[in-house]
């Protein structure tokens, strides 16, 4: 638990003992998780790329980072208010839900103590077909073999949405896997589903995957049941894939997404949240050259774009500082 890991410092003042002067001695050395996704899609190497900048200067401050991979945003929040971790990535919906207790959250209440950091890249709902199973837009899943995401997961929650939209449930599809964003694309092209549905920053492994790997095209996710949840959601936003990206997709496709969101709790520490934050944007170009997704991404819009929950005070004041709050 938190408390645990936060506080319980007297094993690392054991295994460290005394380090030089100017460096965090081992008694306030402090540790910090980052709850991410599936391995193959871009919220694990955007967690570990934070971490890496943070702990470039760990022996300041000394707080050291480490980056897990998880069942994704739903889980991420929970871990987080449970106090499994202290920072996660996760979907700008299911932060907004997560912080009014609506949707997945309903059961449990509200999450009052969440809090963001930044936003993060674009996440356009994703779904990729076999070539042979006769798939060109969303509608056509139905009746089809379909992975409509591991239990906990961000894609999940929006999957489980716009089947509700739509009027459908579950049991219209031959086959609804669970399966986890890095059982997708071997699931696809050993024929064993017709077709998955994932929410990602691109271009992502898991995609690429899937397109080299076996005759697959991305399908359209449009229309007005997806109009719908654009205009009532303001989290939810019209999303294009660019033509050329993947193999076997030349034609941009229309689709609609949301954003990635870091979060945190309030029971964080604010001068941790200040070093995360801190640790990113002093480093901006190193960090936005760390993956593509995140290549055209600006302060003002990390700070301003897609966040529900209360900034944390740790974040804001350091964005205050720079003139961005």
């Amino acid at each position: 638990m938190k408390a645990n890991r936060f506080l319980g410092l007297g094993v690392a003042a054991a295994l460290f003992g005394t380090l030089s002067a100017g460096v965090a001695s081992a008694q306030d050395q402090r540790f910090v998780s980052v709850g991410t996704g599936g391995v193959t899609g871009v919220y694990y190497p955007v967690g570990g790329a934070i971490c890496r900048l943070m702990n470039q200067t760990r022996r300041e401050h000394g707080i050291r980072c480490s980056v897990e991979s998880t069942g994704g945003s739903v889980f991420n929040v929970n871990a987080i208010k449970g106090g499994d971790l202290e920072f996660g990535v996760v979907q700008s919906d299911v932060q907004y839900n997560a912080y009014n207790g609506e949707a997945a959250f309903a059961d449990g209440g509200a999450h009052e103590n969440l809090r963001s950091v930044f936003s993060l890249h674009a996440e356009p709902l994703t779904v990729v077909a076999r070539a042979d199973a006769d798939v060109s837009a969303f509608d056509d899943l139905k009746g089809k073999r379909v992975n409509i995401g591991n239990p906990g997961s961000g894609q999940r929650a929006l999957m489980d949405l716009l089947i509700a939209e739509k009027g459908w449930t579950n049991g219209d599809f031959s086959l609804a896997a669970e399966l986890a964003p890095a059982e997708q694309a071997s699931a696809l092209c050993d024929n064993n589903i017709d077709a998955f549905a994932y929410t990602v920053g691109h271009p992502a492994g898991a995609i690429e995957e899937a397109t080299t790997t076996c005759d697959s095209v991305i399908v359209s996710v449009e229309g007005a049941d997806v109009d719908k949840l654009v205009e009532n959601n303001p989290y939810y936003f019209k999303a294009t894939i660019p033509g050329g990206m993947y193999k076997g997709t030349d034609e941009d496709v229309n689709t609609f997404g949301v954003g990635a969101t870091l979060v945190t709790s309030a029971d964080v520490p604010e001068d941790v949240v200040y070093t995360f934050v801190q640790s990113v944007f002093e480093n901006f170009d190193s960090f936005k050259s760390l993956h593509p997704a995140l290549a055209n991404l600006t302060p003002e819009q990390m700070v301003g774009q897609g966040n529900s929950a209360p900034v944390h005070p740790g974040a804001e004041k350091y964005y205050k500082e720079k003139g961005w709050l």
